[in-house]
């Protein structure tokens, strides 16, 4: 163990862990591109008019929702190939950033859900109905009217939900996952647990320069789509 603070230690651990991001990156895009995905669906069986699919996905978010994300890594991980051994399907060998993305591709999904259904449901449908009665189709009407204004609306909410799966994606090291933070858990354990301090402020500044980073860009599309749906209500 440690007995000083040595800050070099910071300094020289960013190039061991900078190429590991793109593990990071990886598992992130994924789970966003498939969970927004899945969001839209469930947020599409919440609004229609279908009881039992409406009981399924709130059901299905409920359930997400309360469950902690390291569980539910756990149970995809250990879950699924105990599920499909039973089909004579080995999943033991694949790679382990196959069952990350599916965790945090159920976790995203369950929240985009939410997101997606209050940025609709806050949009007053009497615009619907008004640019249905100047002669535009359903169609046009949500894809020129509804759909920019509520994906100004849920912009914000999809970047803290960014933000988090970024965080909560640092969990899949429980796994075995070598990505930026397995590695610095890879790193701290050849050094005998010796100035982890360091390593985990170095790993610290690497998360807090990402999350700045997209909070920022966010903003900047917020303010920027902000503008166009000025014009859409004074259409």
């Amino acid at each position: 163990m440690q007995k000083y603070f040595d800050a070099t230690y910071i300094w020289e651990t960013f190039p061991a862990l900078i190429p590991f991001l793109k593990v990071t990156f990886m598992v992130v895009i994924l789970s966003v591109l498939f969970g927004s995905i899945l969001g839209f669906i469930l947020a599409a069986m919440k609004i229609g008019k279908n009881k039992i699919a409406q009981k399924i996905a709130h059901g299905y978010t409920t359930v997400l929702r309360c469950t902690p994300s390291i569980v539910l890594l756990f149970l995809v991980y250990y879950g699924v190939p105990a599920i499909f051994i039973h089909f004579g399907i080995d999943l033991n060998d694949i790679d382990k950033a196959i069952f990350v993305v599916i965790t945090f591709t159920l976790q995203f999904g369950a929240i985009m859900s939410e997101v997606i259904r209050t940025a609709y449901e806050s949009i007053d449908k009497g615009q619907f109905e008004a640019a249905v009665s100047v002669g535009l189709s359903p169609t046009q009407a949500y894809r020129r009217i509804i759909f920019p204004q509520a994906f100004v609306v849920a912009l914000p909410n999809f970047g803290n939900g960014l933000l988090e799966l970024l965080k909560e994606g640092s969990l899949a090291y429980t796994i075995g996952l070598i990505d930026v933070m397995g590695k610095a858990n890879m790193i701290i354990a050849s050094n005998y647990n010796s100035h982890a301090l360091e390593i985990y402020i170095a790993l610290s500044i690497i998360y807090w320069v990402l999350s700045i980073a997209i909070e920022q860009v966010f903003l900047k599309l917020e303010k920027f789509f902000s503008k166009g749906k000025q014009v859409i209500k004074s259409v």
